[in-house]
């Protein structure tokens, strides 16, 4: 088992078998999970999200008992009430892009459009309402997501940003890009900043996968009226980077 503070977590032999079983699971899970969302468009939205959201849960579970990795989550009590609102998230895995449907409300994802087709999990992916952006043109997939990010809020859903724009590793600070602040900045909707530490037991572009806990730590509202965007990102931006000071695993040496 890797402590919650070691820095190298450890190779062996369960790690490889855990994270073979987990893998198999994803191979054989995604499509049929995701065939099941695509037929089930004659149904409404609900429908085919409660479909997503037992997905993730179920990888999560797999992740629990192959590989010994669960999370804690820290802040819930800051979510609003009956309001929609944008999270601003740190982005250092794909666990994340899972686990947030499992304790936060109702979402949907900025992503680039390019995923939309990929066969099967793409197709299932774009039947769930993402604001989907074309990264080539930055004008245009700045108003695009304004528009589209403007859309899904006032239908009541969440809208989850990662501002880095991808996937960094632990201890790797990328400057936050402003189109999730530009977005709470034009539609008035509050922000919520969420710090989380998966990419020291889930690392980017690994196979494997490491006992522990991932922790979560959702901040306190950061209200849009009155400020401008470049405030509303570098509030966001000083709350994360503080919280991650706390909860990742390698400044607890």
């Amino acid at each position: 088992m890797m402590l919650q503070n070691s820095l190298q977590p450890k190779k062996t032999l369960g790690v490889y078998l855990g994270s073979s079983l987990f893998f198999l699971y994803i191979l054989i899970s995604v499509p049929i999970a995701g065939l099941l969302i695509i037929l089930s468009v004659i149904f409404p939205f609900s429908f085919r999200y409660k479909l997503s959201v037992l997905w993730s849960s179920s990888v999560l579970w797999m992740a629990k008992v192959f590989c010994g990795l669960s999370y804690q989550v820290d802040g819930l009590e800051n979510l609003p009430k009956n309001e929609a609102f944008i999270v601003l998230a740190k982005h250092q895995s794909a666990w994340e892009t899972l686990a947030l449907r499992s304790f936060l409300p109702m979402q949907t994802y900025v992503l680039k459009e390019s995923l939309n087709w990929i066969p099967i999990g793409g197709w299932a992916l774009a039947t769930l309402k993402p604001v989907s952006i074309n990264r080539e043109s930055q004008r245009n997939a700045l108003l695009s997501l304004i528009k589209q990010g403007t859309e899904r809020l006032k239908e009541g859903l969440v809208v989850v940003i990662f501002p880095e724009g991808t996937r960094a590793a632990p201890n790797e600070n990328i400057k936050f890009k402003g189109g999730g602040a530009m977005l709470a900045h034009k539609s008035g909707y509050p922000v919520i900043p969420l710090a989380h530490n998966a990419g020291e037991f889930w690392p980017r572009y690994s196979f494997l996968k490491y006992p522990g806990t991932i922790r979560v730590k959702i901040g306190p509202i950061i209200e849009a009226a009155g400020k401008k965007s470049n405030e509303i990102n570098s509030e966001a931006e000083t709350w994360i980077t503080h919280a991650m000071d706390e909860i990742s695993c390698t400044h607890l040496q």
